[in-house]
């Protein structure tokens, strides 16, 4: 089977590292034109695209800041017509004791990344795709909202909770007017955002929390992306795939 996305444009958040640059070179991989969505790591985002090729082409916005998500779909839209494919994938894990004077602070800026901004996108892609005929939402949650996460990262699972809610609400809400939605769950991944836990527990103490002998790496989650990305799964709308190497098993 072979996955042919030549006439698509889509849209990655948080697409400058980690599982984001995966995805973004994957769907190019497969012919899309891509908008490199990144917050702070331009010069990464600029060299990602000028390797995309394709037309791809960096994109940055603040989405801690919701105006700044509804600014990032109008410029991706203007500049490109239209998107077809709408990759929520940005996001922050940020360790969090409940003792601590940051708390709320983490709290809310947890949520604004990682479900205000993914539900602020998806609001604007359910309308562009009503008035194009149609399109695809993929949004990368993790492992963490379904068995939860340590006493830490209570933000951080409660945010992708709420993001599966939020993917499985369009698929039921929006279905029969072209719109489908999708949730990637992925487990510990070898990324800059995992490297403090790796940094501090060891690598080790990773492995041994899943059940194959090697830590998953952003390649090992994009290719089901670009698949649900593909209209191939349609009828798959409102799932969600793990990613865990057995971590968790539903």
């Amino acid at each position: 089977m072979q996955i042919n996305l030549a006439t698509k444009t889509v849209l990655v958040t948080g697409a400058s590292r980690g599982i984001g640059a995966a995805i973004a070179r994957a769907m190019a991989a497969s012919g899309a034109r891509v908008a490199v969505h990144y917050a702070r790591k331009r010069a990464e985002a600029e060299a990602l695209a000028a390797e995309l090729g394709g037309g791809a082409e960096p994109f940055g916005a603040d989405l801690a800041d919701p105006a700044a998500c509804t600014r990032l779909w109008k410029e991706v839209t203007d500049r490109f017509g239209r998107v077809d494919v709408l990759v929520n994938n940005a996001g922050v894990a940020i360790g969090s004791p409940v003792d601590s004077e940051t708390w709320l602070a983490d709290w809310e800026r947890t949520m604004a990344v990682n479900l205000t901004a993914a539900g602020l996108l998806c609001r604007s892609a359910v309308a562009h795709f009503q008035a194009h005929g149609g399109g695809r939402i993929v949004n990368i949650a993790s492992r963490a909202a379904f068995r939860g996460d340590t006493p830490d990262y209570l933000a951080y699972a409660a945010s992708k909770g709420g993001m599966v809610a939020l993917t499985r609400s369009i698929a039921r809400g929006f279905g029969k007017a072209g719109v489908t939605a999708f949730v990637v769950a992925p487990g510990f991944t070898r990324t800059e955002m995992a490297q403090d836990f790796i940094d501090q527990y060891g690598e080790d103490y990773a492995v041994n929390d899943i059940a194959l002998a090697r830590l998953t790496e952003p390649e090992d989650v994009a290719p089901t992306v670009v698949f649900l990305a593909s209209g191939l799964a349609d009828h798959a709308t409102g799932t969600t795939i793990d990613i865990n190497a057995a971590s968790y098993v539903r």
